[in-house]
C-alpha cells in the first residue's frame, strides 16, 4: 500500500473541498445571511489539511486498484464530514449524526433528509446541499482530474473506482481528457437546464438549486412539498432533464461525435428507455381514476417514474395513496436504477441486462450442451468473467441489504418502512415508503440506523467495493 500518494491525493480532494466551500458563502453575502462565516472556516480548516497532506509530492508514485478503491472512500468520506461542518456548527442541524447524514445524502446523490422544516433553513445551506449533489454527481475526484493530473498513467483506477456501472472506460485515449469530456457534457445539460426553468419563470436562486441538483439525480428540495408547488410545464422540464440525465453519458459523447452507429448500439440505453415508458404508461392507466384526468396522470407517472428510476427523488405528489400496483412498480424501478456512467444510482440497467445474458446463456447450455453460442452486449462478446463479476456484485449486494435490514428493524417501525428506507439509501433514491415516504423525513430513526443508512448510500454511490476494501485488513498490508 503506497500511503504517501493516497495522502496527496487526499490532499488535493481536500484543498479543492475549500473551494466548493467558499460558494454558500457568496450566496451568504447575497442573502445577508451570518451562516457564510461557518463555512468560510470550514474552507480553511479544509484548505489547511489539504496543504499539510500534499506539501510534499512522493517520490513513489506507483498507484494500482487498491490505492485507487481507498483514496476514493476516504475522499468521499472527508468530503461529507468537512461538508457537515457548518450545518452542524451553525445549529441548523444541531446533532452530528443528523448533518453527516444529511451531507452525505447529499454528496452520494440520495436526497434523504432529515429536516423536517425546510422554511426554517437559511439559503445558504439550501444552496450547499443542492450542489453537494452536482458534485457528487459526476464525482469529485473525476472533476479533479478534469482540471490537474492524479496519479499518472494510473488514473484510471480513480475513475473506475468512483463511476457508476460496470463498464466504465475512456472515451478518448488520454483519462485527463475523458475527464474533461464528461464534464464538459455534464456542465452544458446543466447550464440548458438552467435556461429552460428561466424561460418557464422559475426564480433564479430555485432554478440554479433544483437544476443542479437535478443534474446530480439528488432530489434535496427547496420547500416541504418537493417540486408540487411549480407549474405543470416546469414540472415536464424537470422530468425530461431527470430522464436525460440518467442516460450513459457515452452515449452522448457518440452523438456528440456523430458516432450514431455506435451510440443506438448501447443496448442499455435502448432498455432505459423501454422500461420507462412501459412503466409510465402502466402508472397512467392505473391512476387514472385517482388524478381524475389523463394529463394528470401522465405528469404525474413521467415525473415520478423518472424521478426514481434515476434515483433522483423530487416528488410532484404523495404517491403513498397510489394503488399498490403502481407503488410496486415504482419500489421496482428504485431498484433497477438508470444506466451505468450517468449520474443516477440503484443497481444499473447494465448489470440487469448481463445478468438476464447470463441467465439465458445457463439455461440454452442444459438444453444443448455441446452448442458454444458468444454471449454479445453492444455488439462486443461478453466474457464468462464479466457476467461472474456481475453475479458477484449482486450477491454482495443482496448481502448488504439484508445485513442492513435486519439491523433497521430494531427501530420498531413497520416492514414497508424499513424495506424501502433501505432501498432507498442503498440505491441513492432519497424518499421511500410509510414513515420514510414522501412527505416524512427519516429524522425519527435511531442514531444506529442512520449510521447504517450513512454506509449504505456511500456503498450505493461507490458501487460496493472501495467501502469494503476499507474494512479489510489485507487492503492495509503493504504487500
Amino acid at each position: 500500500m503506497n500511503y504517501k500518494i493516497i495522502a496527496y491525493i487526499l490532499g488535493k480532494v481536500m484543498m479543492f473541498v475549500s473551494i466548493f466551500l467558499l460558494l454558500p458563502c457568496i450566496v451568504a453575502l447575497v442573502y445577508k445571511e451570518s451562516v457564510g462565516f461557518y463555512f468560510l472556516v470550514t474552507a480553511a480548516i479544509s484548505l489547511a489539511l489539504g496543504m499539510l497532506l500534499s506539501v510534499k509530492k512522493p517520490k513513489d508514485r506507483s498507484f494500482y486498484a487498491r490505492e485507487g478503491f481507498v483514496v476514493v472512500a476516504l475522499s468521499w468520506i472527508s468530503l461529507s464530514i468537512l461538508g457537515a461542518v457548518p450545518l452542524y456548527v451553525s445549529g441548523e442541524v444541531p446533532n452530528i449524526i443528523d448533518a453527516i447524514f444529511e451531507m452525505v445524502s447529499g454528496f452520494t446523490t440520495t436526497g434523504a433528509t432529515i429536516i423536517n422544516d425546510l422554511d426554517a433553513v437559511s439559503k445558504s445551506i439550501l444552496f450547499w446541499r443542492s450542489f453537494s449533489h452536482w458534485i457528487g454527481g459526476m464525482g469529485v475526484i473525476v472533476f479533479i482530474m478534469a482540471i490537474l493530473p492524479m496519479a499518472g498513467a494510473n488514473n484510471m483506477h480513480l475513475l473506475r473506482a468512483e463511476s457508476s456501472g460496470s463498464n466504465v472506460g475512456k472515451l478518448v485515449p488520454k483519462m485527463k481528457e475523458t475527464a474533461k469530456i464528461l464534464y464538459l457534457i455534464y456542465i452544458s445539460l446543466t447550464i440548458l437546464m438552467i435556461i429552460a426553468l428561466s424561460i418557464s419563470g422559475m426564480p433564479l436562486f430555485e432554478d440554479i438549486c433544483i437544476s443542479i441538483a437535478t443534474a446530480g439525480t439528488g432530489g434535496f428540495g427547496l420547500a416541504g412539498d418537493s417540486i408540487a408547488s411549480y407549474t405543470p410545464v416546469q414540472q415536464w422540464i424537470i422530468t425530461i432533464f431527470m430522464f436525460i440525465f440518467g442516460v450513459n453519458f457515452s452515449f452522448y459523447y457518440l452523438i456528440i461525435f456523430r458516432k450514431f452507429s455506435q451510440a443506438f448500439k448501447l443496448e442499455e440505453v435502448r432498455w432505459y428507455v423501454i422500461t420507462y415508458l412501459a412503466v409510465v404508461v402502466l402508472i397512467t392507466i392505473n391512476i387514472y381514476n385517482l388524478m381524475g384526468n389523463t394529463a394528470d396522470a401522465l405528469r404525474h407517472s413521467a415525473f415520478q417514474v423518472a424521478s426514481l428510476m434515476s434515483t433522483t427523488g423530487f416528488t410532484t405528489v404523495n404517491y403513498e395513496i397510489w394503488p399498490e400496483f403502481s407503488k410496486g412498480l415504482l419500489l421496482l424501478v428504485m431498484f433497477t436504477g438508470s444506466c451505468a456512467g450517468s449520474t443516477a444510482g440503484g443497481i444499473k440497467i447494465s448489470r440487469l441486462v448481463i445478468v438476464a445474458k447470463g441467465i439465458r446463456k445457463e439455461i440454452k447450455k442444459l438444453i444443448h450442451p455441446q452448442h458454444i453460442k458468444i454471449t454479445k452486449l453492444d455488439g462486443k462478446a461478453l466474457s464468462d468473467e464479466s457476467i461472474k463479476s456481475v453475479t458477484i456484485y449482486f450477491i454482495i449486494y443482496i448481502a448488504l441489504f439484508v445485513g442492513s435490514f435486519i439491523i433497521v428493524t430494531f427501530n420498531g417501525y413497520d416492514f414497508e418502512t424499513n424495506f424501502t428506507a433501505v432501498s432507498s439509501t442503498i440505491n441513492n433514491v432519497g424518499p421511500a415508503l410509510g414513515a420514510a415516504g414522501p412527505t416524512e423525513s427519516f429524522a425519527a430513526f435511531s442514531p444506529l440506523s442512520k449510521i447504517v443508512f450513512i454506509f449504505n448510500m456511500l456503498v450505493g454511490r461507490l458501487e460496493i467495493y472501495p467501502m469494503l476494501l476499507l474494512l479489510m485488513p489485507s487492503t492495509w498490508k503493504n504487500k
